[in-house]
């Protein structure tokens, strides 16, 4: 148990972030768990969050080292509690900062999961198209790799969402922040036959806001595309790991080989800092590398 101080400070901190930020339910949470568990174990030593300074902080982290914490869990809950203690100091209840002067542990950055664009050819022409859930299949397929939609955009998105006239979706991302995504003809051509055939037998009369539907006339979960997507991608033959994210990070990726500006990539993924789409860069360094490894005699 923490004290009933603690948790109103922790939930008035989270309620400021979400309005000032507009941050998802799953990272809100996610700053809740580490400023809790933070805070049981300074109760465990008669302190609290606004009296633990900068020596607890330090014990706390080294404890979580040594009962072998990776270096990524321990730079995102010392994030949590940078962005924690801060809002204290701004708020007049901390005259100091008791992570000002701790340094983050270096994190080596994972190049994300991504198809060669053979491999997302195969995964698209998986579906089987002659039947209503195989065409709602592809274009949604084909809308992702268009796109780089996240899964959860995907299947939020509303008949409205999509001009295909124009060739643009209109998404509203993390915070809520909306953006404008041209689809390019090939996913258009897809979607405009899946509107005018599959979608229409799948509802059935019935009514939905939603753009793709499934047999019962409800909205798509994120849960049941991603299981189809793994359904297809093993039919293609493909056997690398793969993520939700897998054909959002081979859009960002084949743009980038291909010569894309990266802050153009950036507002098409929807990033709000140029640091998150830099990663991208890296991918394309090292897929240069694997190809003169490959192909040079001396590689």
């Amino acid at each position: 148990m923490t004290s009933s101080n603690d948790e109103a400070l922790v939930d008035g901190f989270l309620d400021a972030l979400w309005m000032e930020r507009g941050l998802s339910a799953n990272t809100l949470a996610a700053y809740r768990a580490d400023l809790m568990a933070y805070a049981r174990w300074l109760e465990e030593r008669a302190a609290g969050l606004l009296t633990g300074g900068r020596d607890q902080l330090m014990g706390y982290l080294a404890e979580r080292v040594r009962a072998g914490t990776k270096p990524r869990s321990t730079a995102r809950l010392l994030s949590s509690l940078r962005r924690f203690y801060r809002y204290q100091v701004r708020e007049g209840r901390l005259a100091e900062d008791p992570t000002a002067l701790v340094d983050s542990p270096r994190v080596g950055r994972p190049l994300p999961d991504s198809l060669s664009e053979g491999e997302v050819e195969a995964l698209l022409a998986a579906p089987e198209v002659e039947d209503t859930v195989g065409r709602r299949d592809r274009a949604m397929l084909e809308l992702l790799y268009a796109t780089g939609l996240r899964v959860s955009e995907l299947v939020a998105l509303p008949v409205a969402g999509v001009n295909t006239r124009q060739g643009v979706v209109r998404v509203t991302g993390k915070g809520d922040k909306q953006r404008l995504v041209p689809l390019g003809e090939e996913a258009t051509g897809w979607l405009e036959d899946y509107t005018a055939t599959a979608r229409t037998a799948l509802l059935a009369g019935r009514q939905t806001p939603f753009l793709f539907v499934t047999a019962r006339g409800t909205g798509m979960t994120r849960q049941a595309f991603w299981y189809r997507i793994k359904t297809y991608a093993a039919a293609a033959g493909i056997r690398k790991p793969l993520s939700p994210h897998t054909l959002r990070h081979a859009f960002a990726t084949h743009l980038v080989n291909h010569g894309a500006d990266l802050r153009v990539v950036q507002m098409l993924l929807g990033h709000s800092d140029l640091s998150t789409t830099q990663i991208y860069t890296h991918v394309a360094r090292q897929r240069l590398r694997d190809l003169h490894a490959e192909h040079h005699p001396r590689g």
